[in-house]
């Protein structure tokens, strides 16, 4: 088994700052995922670990071995890419025994390994069709196996089920994580689906602007965000955000703007700096309740609006509400009926609201 470890990593492709300053330790048979939007800088963090692009800046190590400087066939590393990359002249025993026999490995061995690999991830009665006759899933599952055959250090995965169906993308988040527990790799998972690392990361990297934004477990990061960005990339649906006004008095601080009234507690109070006179406030969508306008004025945490969309479900709803000029959505139990262009009354729990600084975004813990 391999720890990684990145050091001050960056990359500039000329003027252009692609990752900046990156600090990541990986544990040993670790699964940990590098999630953020298109342009964030994960694939290329993960092109340095494999050896493909080398850091402008920063150091990187496997385990005890600094391998910046190692060519990308010496680091023990298998990749798995969205578009498979499979040979289509070749069976799928022939794929995942290519980089074996390439090894000079006993044909007994590359036997072995390749169908013991293929039963264990339910494609051993495949091995001797060609990738052309096979299903997108089926493809996929043979690029695990002819990673995985190898038995490399480090299993990195760019994108993998980019290209599968809403259910079978469900299905092979299963297998490979199936398939991670049956070896020891350190494995790396690269994805901009959200709810794709939640489910399966041990740990996850939030990248945003080639900056880690937050590394923690799938509850730290939804519980505990340190910023606004990550607070609204983690979570589906997205946390909502309304800015409000601060009204400082001795039992704590109410924020206020059209259609919201929070009350805080003095403990939550004492998050705010004294100078701040704003703050941006979140809240998850499940974290709403509905009350009757009439009993309004009886909560200490009310926001009041207008239904703009109703989306069923089936057990839940959610609903889109305009409230003072800005948009949240709110997850309704079904029995609650609502229509578009009605006037609602939401109330929240003021221990699960998340504050925020209205310039840096970084969040008052």
């Amino acid at each position: 088994m391999t720890s990684i470890s990145l050091r001050g990593v960056q990359k500039r492709f000329g003027d252009t700052v692609v990752l900046r300053d990156c600090d990541l330790e990986i544990d040993d048979h670790e699964f940990l995922v590098l999630v953020g939007p298109s342009g964030s800088g994960k694939t290329t963090l993960l092109r340095i670990i494999a050896g493909l692009e080398t850091p402008t800046d920063g150091v990187l190590y496997f385990g005890d071995d600094r391998v910046d400087y190692v060519d990308v066939g010496d680091r023990d590393i298998a990749m798995v890419f969205q578009n498979y990359g499979l040979y289509p002249h070749m069976s799928v025993y022939k794929n995942m025994a290519f980089g074996l026999r390439r090894r000079k490995m006993p044909k007994a061995m590359i036997d072995q390994k390749v169908r013991e690999t293929g039963e264990l991830l339910g494609i051993g009665h495949l091995l001797e069709r060609r990738p052309k006759q096979l299903s997108g899933g089926q493809r996929q599952r043979v690029a695990l196996g002819r990673a995985i055959v190898r038995d490399p250090a480090v299993f990195l995965l760019d994108e993998p089920l980019s290209n599968l169906d809403a259910h079978l993308r469900v299905q092979m988040r299963a297998e490979i994580l199936k398939v991670h527990r049956a070896v020891t790799a350190t494995a790396i998972y690269v994805t901009h689906d959200q709810v794709e690392a939640m489910t399966m990361g041990d740990r996850i990297a939030v990248m945003n602007d080639g900056v880690i934004q937050q590394l923690g477990t799938p509850d730290e990061l939804y519980d505990h965000p340190v910023n606004k960005f990550v607070a609204g990339f983690i979570g589906t649906p997205a946390m909502g955000f309304l800015t409000c006004d601060i009204t400082r008095s001795a039992g704590g601080a109410d924020l206020h703007g059209q259609g919201v009234r929070l009350r805080l507690p003095a403990d939550r109070a004492a998050s705010l700096p004294d100078d701040a006179d704003k703050v941006v406030c979140g809240i998850r969508p499940e974290h709403f309740q509905p009350i009757s306008i009439a009993s309004a004025d009886e909560h200490d945490c009310v926001m009041q609006g207008v239904v703009e969309v109703v989306e069923p479900l089936g057990s839940e709803q959610h609903l889109i509400v305009e409230i003072g000029g800005q948009t949240v959505v709110a997850k309704l139990p079904r029995e609650h009926q609502f229509e578009r262009e009605e006037k609602v009354a939401l109330t929240v729990d003021p221990r699960r609201l998340h504050l925020f600084d209205c310039e840096s975004g970084e969040a008052y813990l």
